[in-house]
C-alpha cells in the first residue's frame, strides 16, 4: 500500500468533516480501544491482522475482505489478539446528514444502512475478486483526496457516492437473488456468470456445458449484443482486475493467477496491448510515484 495514503491512528470519535472521512491505518502496536459509540456510520474494510470486533455483546472474528458497518449509537470496539501481524484496514465515516442528502437523491444509496439497522447484521464476507473491486474504489478516492488536481472536490464527491452505491448494490443483490426466469436473456445470464467466475475456466466449451447451449450460439449472441467476442470481453474484465490489484500492491504473479490468466506470457501480451506498458514497468512506475 502507498505509504503517503496512510494515517496515524487517532482515538478521536467525532468527525471533523460534516459529510465523510476515510482513512487507511497500518498499526503494529495498537493500544486497547474501549467500547464506544458515535453519531455517524462507520465502515471497516479489513485487510490484515489477528483481530475481532465486538459489536454490542457479540464478538465477530475478522478475515481478509470483510466489511463491517456500525450504525450510529451502537457500541463497538476492536479486540487485538496478537500484535505479531500488523492491523491494517480502511475506515470510512459517513454522517447522518450526508446519508439524508443521498436519500433525497435516491433511496438506493441508503439500502445498506437501513438493512443493517433493521436486521442487526453488521459484518459481510467477500471473496477476493469482490473485495478487490471495493478496494480499487477506496484507493482512487484516497489518492484523489491526497492530490491537488483540478476538479478535486467534485471528483471526491463522485468517488464517495460511487463507493457507497456499489456497496448498496452488492448487498441488495445478495439479499435479492434473481430466479432463473427473472434473469432474462442468455446474454445477461452470461454476463452475470462471467462476473462471478472470472478466476475460473471460462472457455466456450465450459460455458456451453453450463448453459446447455452450443458454443457457437453463445459466441453469436455475445457478439450481437456487445460487438466484441466473448473472449475479448473476458480478457478485458480480467485485465481490469489485474490492473487494479497491482495498483493495490498485489504482486504481478498473484494478480494474473488470481484473475484467470493461465500463464505469464499470455498475460504479459494482453496487458501490454491493453495499457501500452508491461506489467513490471507499470508496477515500477507506481512504486516510484509514491516513494
Amino acid at each position: 500500500m502507498k505509504k503517503n495514503l496512510q494515517t496515524a491512528f487517532h482515538t478521536r470519535q467525532y468527525m471533523l468533516s460534516k459529510d465523510f472521512e476515510i482513512y487507511y491505518y497500518d498499526d503494529r502496536n495498537l493500544k486497547k480501544v474501549d467500547l464506544h459509540t458515535h453519531d455517524y456510520y462507520e465502515f471497516y474494510f479489513f485487510l490484515e491482522g489477528d483481530v475481532s470486533i465486538q459489536i454490542g455483546k457479540k464478538e465477530y472474528p475478522f478475515q481478509f475482505g470483510d466489511i463491517m458497518l456500525v450504525p450510529p449509537h451502537v457500541p463497538h470496539r476492536p479486540i487485538i489478539h496478537s500484535v505479531e501481524t500488523p492491523y491494517r484496514r480502511f475506515v470510512f465515516w459517513i454522517s447522518q446528514e450526508y446519508c439524508n442528502h443521498l436519500l433525497e437523491l435516491s433511496s438506493d444509496y441508503v439500502y445498506l444502512m437501513q438493512y443493517v439497522q433493521v436486521s442487526k447484521t453488521y459484518v459481510f464476507h467477500n471473496d477476493r475478486i469482490t473485495f478487490n473491486a471495493i478496494q480499487s474504489r477506496i484507493l482512487r478516492l484516497l489518492e484523489e483526496m491526497h492530490s491537488d488536481h483540478f476538479g478535486r472536490k467534485p471528483q471526491i464527491s463522485l468517488y464517495v457516492n460511487d463507493l457507497i452505491l456499489y456497496m448498496n448494490r452488492l448487498i441488495h443483490q445478495r439479499n435479492n437473488p434473481k430466479s432463473q426466469s427473472e434473469e432474462g436473456s442468455l446474454y445477461f445470464r452470461l454476463l452475470e456468470y462471467i462476473e462471478e467466475h472470472l478466476d475460473e475456466d471460462l472457455s466456450l466449451e465450459k460455458l456451453a456445458l453450463e448453459f446447455y447451449v452450443s458454443k457457437y450460439h453463445i459466441a453469436h449472441v455475445f457478439k450481437e449484443h456487445l460487438g466484441m467476442s466473448i473472449h475479448q470481453y473476458i480478457t478485458k474484465k480480467r485485465l481490469a482486475l489485474c490492473h487494479e490489484a497491482i495498483l493495490g500492491n498485489m504482486s504481478i504473479t498473484e494478480a494474473y493467477r488470481t484473475f484467470g490468466f493461465g500463464d505469464y506470457s499470455s498475460f504479459y501480451r494482453a496487458f501490454k496491448k491493453e495499457y501500452g506498458i508491461s506489467p513490471k514497468d507499470f508496477k515500477d512506475m507506481q512504486m516510484v510515484k509514491y516513494e
